[in-house]
């Protein structure tokens, strides 16, 4: 498996290199169920990316089962009786990693030692932690945002499928050859993504959001970010942040900020205001971005790829 997905990983990086864009109906993405009958293994999630993945990864041989749904705020959810009950019956568990599930944190360590719980980020973080971005004043605290660099949710997609083979031997090629087309879409999702993104002069190729979730989009794509809390929205607003990022707005006349559909808005209007009361007009986008949980059914954003294309279309409307 590890040589397969090392050859894969050459492929999307060399598919992403050559410039091919996404194409809607490809990948893996096409033949996906909720059905419990249709699943042998039953797969509990935290968010909505991660069950998205393992949708993509496991087809009929996995029913999925998200704890979070749309707009939901993985720093700061905590487990209902419900979600203990599904995950002490599930078969495996798989969450993010990187402290983003902070408060269900004890609850996923001790689950692990009954049943299989896998971490996705956890082959980055062992294995390629250079690409992590460290938390300012910590020591090995990493962002925990890694989905919103595709590439880097690529590897970790790799992991996933890792584990899932481990799980379910029988279905093992099938996994494989399903890991492979959603890898090969995720290539053409970034080449996509970073030709539009460079159709914004890089002067104007400025976001400001609610909170700091956006720096590996922003390594990712050539993209300056700035976020007014900070990694967790937990964080609280401080305001040395706030005053430096009115100065910015008003200084280089940015014409547009961002409220996220899992964070309250009150914080960013306070910055228009502000500005405003400085002689200069910032308009809050009117789409909400999608930092930390997808979009609801039915809409653009309710897939991985879905919400990638549907955030970067809104940042290119608000910024070009």
């Amino acid at each position: 498996m590890n040589r397969r997905l090392s050859l894969v990983r050459c492929l999307y990086l060399a598919a992403a290199t050559a410039g091919g864009l996404w194409m809607p109906g490809c990948g893996a993405g096409d033949s996906r169920s909720d059905d419990p009958a249709a699943g042998s293994l039953r797969v509990v999630c935290t968010t909505g990316q991660i069950a998205d993945m393992l949708r993509n990864i496991g087809g009929p041989h996995v029913t999925v089962d998200p704890l979070m749904g749309p707009g939901v705020d993985p720093h700061l959810y905590k487990a209902t009786p419900g979600d203990i009950r599904k995950l002490n019956s599930a078969d495996a568990v798989f969450y993010n990693g990187l402290h983003l599930e902070g408060r269900l944190a004890d609850l996923l360590q001790k689950l692990a030692r009954r049943r299989p719980a896998y971490a996705v980020t956890d082959g980055v973080r062992q294995n390629q932690s250079r690409l992590l971005r460290e938390i300012p004043g910590s020591e090995a605290h990493y962002d925990p945002h890694v989905w919103l660099d595709v590439l880097l949710w690529a590897r970790c997609v790799e992991y996933a499928a890792e584990k899932l083979i481990a799980l379910d031997a029988e279905h093992a090629d099938d996994y494989r050859r399903r890991a492979d087309a959603y890898l090969a879409e995720l290539a053409e999702l970034h080449e996509s993504c970073r030709q539009r993104l460079s159709e914004i002069p890089k002067v104007q190729r400025v976001m400001v959001t609610a909170h700091d979730a956006f720096g590996y989009f922003g390594d990712a794509y050539d993209v300056e970010v700035h976020g007014l809390q900070g990694i967790s929205t937990a964080d609280e607003t401080d305001l040395a942040t706030a005053n430096r990022l009115v100065d910015m707005l008003v200084k280089r006349r940015i014409k547009s900020v961002f409220v996220e559909s899992s964070v309250p808005p009150k914080n960013i209007r306070s910055l228009v205001e502000a500005c405003a009361a400085r002689g200069h007009t910032v308009r809050v986008c009117e789409k909400e971005l999608y930092s930390d949980a997808l979009g609801p059914g039915g809409t653009p954003a309710e897939t991985y790829a879905g919400m990638v294309r549907y955030n970067v279309e809104t940042i290119v409307e608000a910024l070009k």
